[in-house]
């Protein structure tokens, strides 16, 4: 089965439909959370997410927007993108982010946003904290977003080390389970902050864990437009062009 990975897609359908086109054949997506947040097109990418047999996870953005976390825990731009969406969604829209859950276990994999340990709003940035995390989880691999940048961090159960490495590009890549464990990020679809402005995603082949991580561009101005439409903070509109 090859499984198409993705995360933090923040309602920008330009971005997703970009990452859709490029994946080629796939058989289920899982999303990593955050769905929407940010974009100008909440209810357009969970319209398109639910074209696709799929599974996924709530991330911070989803519950803000739900009112599960109180706005005043994020930033002004944010908090403003969120009170936006809110107002824009579908009862249709509002009920699909109600239903997701904190975190999914799908075979060998651990889904969650942010981290095992709190899978709405953990970031896993470096190592230490990376390290913590895998007391959280039982499987070999765990799958997270929220950071926006793709990142594998590989545990050795012989020797308790923790070490980060980048993915390759466009290189398909199996992962050795006999002696690791893995919390692997695909990178962010809608608002990269890695400084490339390239939606970022993974495939897996589900069978063979071979995974293959991607970047493909997508039209930047025309969310951009969308965002200026609707009054969005400029912060946010100008960031997706840098990366950042």
């Amino acid at each position: 089965m090859r499984i198409l990975i993705l995360s933090d897609v923040h309602a920008n359908l330009a971005a997703l439909e970009a990452v859709l086109q490029d994946a080629g054949n796939f058989d289920m997506i899982w999303s990593l959370g955050d769905i929407v947040g940010y974009g100008p097109d909440p209810n357009a990418c969970i319209t398109r997410l639910n074209d696709f047999e799929h599974l996924a996870i709530a991330g911070n953005h989803d519950w803000g927007v739900l009112g599960k976390i109180d706005l005043a825990d994020f930033n002004p731009d944010a908090r403003q993108a969120n009170l936006w969406t809110r107002e824009q969604l579908t009862p249709q829209s509002f009920a699909y982010l109600q239903s997701l859950p904190e975190k999914l276990i799908q075979g060998d994999f651990t889904l969650a946003h942010g981290s095992p340990r709190h899978p709405i709003w953990e970031y896993i940035l470096h190592e230490s904290i990376a390290k913590i995390n895998f007391t959280h989880f039982e499987t070999t691999f765990c799958l997270v977003g929220h950071t926006h940048v793709p990142i594998i961090f590989q545990y050795d159960t012989e020797t308790s080390r923790c070490l980060a490495a980048m993915p390759p590009e466009r290189e398909p890549f199996q992962l050795e389970t006999n002696r690791y464990r893995y919390i692997i990020n695909p990178g962010g679809v809608g608002q990269p902050r890695d400084g490339d402005p390239r939606a970022a995603y993974m495939l897996l082949d589900l069978e063979e864990k071979v995974f293959e991580y991607r970047r493909v561009s997508y039209d930047i101005a025309a969310t951009q437009k969308k965002m200026r439409a609707a009054g969005l903070p400029f912060r946010l509109i100008a960031r997706l062009e840098l990366g950042w």
